[in-house]
């Protein structure tokens, strides 16, 4: 009898943390459509293309990116639809203010 309900008690909790897990899958989901709206509002078709080239490749970058455009679209900072050259113009300069170069120094005695 300890048995069978220490099974059924592990049921239970597989249930509810898979409920969880479906019910978080679905709020991502929901999420990311508003996401993907307000990108198609925004954003140029050529634009939306890199950003998706670019979630590929650096999936946290485009999310921050996102989010960022979206800001200063809902403020009216920048001037909607953005083009896919001032897209390339924010991320060179996001580029060049985290890029550092690296250089190796060999000093010979």
């Amino acid at each position: 009898m300890g048995e069978e309900y220490e099974d059924e008690e592990l049921e239970e909790i597989k249930r509810r943390k898979l409920a969880e897990m479906r019910k978080r899958l679905e709020e991502e989901k929901a999420r990311r459509a508003q996401i993907e709206a307000a990108l198609r509002q925004i954003l140029t078709p050529e634009a939306r293309e890199r950003l998706s080239n670019l979630r590929l490749v650096r999936p946290e970058l485009a999310q921050a990116l996102e989010e960022q455009l979206i800001n200063l679209a809902r403020s009216g900072r920048v001037k909607i639809p953005i083009t896919d050259d001032f897209l390339k113009r924010l991320l060179s300069e996001i580029y060049e203010q985290t890029h550092r170069d690296t250089r190796i120094e060999i000093r010979r005695k």
